[in-house]
């Protein structure tokens, strides 16, 4: 059949300039989470600007991030509360 191209076969490469979603950006959907900074040796915990407190800080916790509603995405950008994570730590209880 002149004109048609022939469908993909395991091992072909990825074409990530043709949405298969009908998304506007055909590599959006091929993102992986961002992971959370990690100081270094004898530093301060990294924060994210929505975070209360560091991870591992007794009477804490994750939420999802007030501002992106846990997407991690705020249109087409990282959202800079939660870093793209789509979570913050809060204080869950006194102690």
């Amino acid at each position: 059949m002149a004109g048609r191209e022939d469908p993909s076969k395991p091992g072909d490469p990825l074409d990530l300039t043709t949405s298969v979603a009908g998304e506007e950006d055909p590599g959006a959907s091929i993102e992986a989470e961002l992971p959370r900074a990690q100081p270094t040796a004898g530093a301060q915990p990294l924060m994210a600007p929505g975070d209360q407190a560091p991870a591992d800080t007794p009477s804490t916790g994750e939420d999802v991030c007030p501002q992106c509603g846990g997407t991690g995405r705020l249109g087409a950008s990282a959202c800079p509360n939660c870093q793209g994570t789509g979570k913050v730590i809060v204080g869950i209880g006194g102690g």
